[in-house]
């Protein structure tokens, strides 16, 4: 087993082990750490980039119990340096904590997030009716989630066993194995670029301001 790190620490860097560098047919290289800081693809965020000793990390994947690193060369096994992009941790944060606020500011009009897609250019929250829900704008929820953002509210992780809950101040937690910002205010501020109902559902779409 994989133990993820990035469920604990906001740390980008360590001295890791390879346990293993598997060849694929369209020569990558397939990386198992005994531990790892790169964030795999899944729950609506995309996975971290960057590097493990030479090779350049292209995408991670969860494949049962371990954190597979597909890299774009050989990796030799033993100790190597591991490291996260910086710039794209921080967006993928940023987004994927804009998106519980967007989550958060929808409980309130009576609609409940069934999916989030926090993704750089293409980044959305859906909801489905939840008892009554009343008409949500874009205006509305800008106003609201921001208004969140400028409070600088401090993240608060809890684990449970295998739950990990994160939450922001005293806003509820939700249920999560993603990577958040230790404050709304690094987030800065969120756009809401198009509210669309479709099929009883209500898709709001969003980004943020660079």
């Amino acid at each position: 087993m994989t133990q993820r790190h990035y469920l604990t620490s906001d740390d980008l860097s360590m001295s890791g082990q390879v346990l293993s560098c598997t060849r694929t047919d369209d020569g990558q290289y397939e990386v198992v750490l005994a531990a790892t800081l790169f964030h795999p693809q899944g729950g609506g965020q995309p996975s971290d980039p960057g590097t493990i000793g030479d090779a350049n990390v292209l995408r991670v994947s969860q494949v049962d119990d371990q954190v597979v690193h597909m890299c774009d060369r050989e990796v030799p096994v033993g100790d190597a340096r591991i490291e996260v992009s910086s710039a794209a941790r921080s967006l993928h944060a940023r987004l994927h904590s804009a998106g519980h606020l967007i989550g958060f500011c929808g409980e309130q009009f009576g609609w409940r997030a069934v999916k989030g897609h926090h993704w750089p250019g293409e980044a959305r929250v859906v909801f489905e009716p939840d008892g009554d829900p009343r008409e949500m704008t874009g205006d509305i929820i800008e106003q609201q989630v921001n208004g969140h953002v400028d409070a600088g509210l401090s993240r608060a992780v809890l684990l449970d066993g295998d739950k990990r809950t994160v939450g922001f101040g005293s806003l509820p937690a939700y249920s999560c194995g993603g990577t958040h910002v230790a404050s709304t205010a690094d987030i800065g501020k969120i756009k809401i670029s198009k509210v669309k109902e479709k099929k009883g559902q209500v898709w709001v779409y969003y980004d943020l301001e660079q």
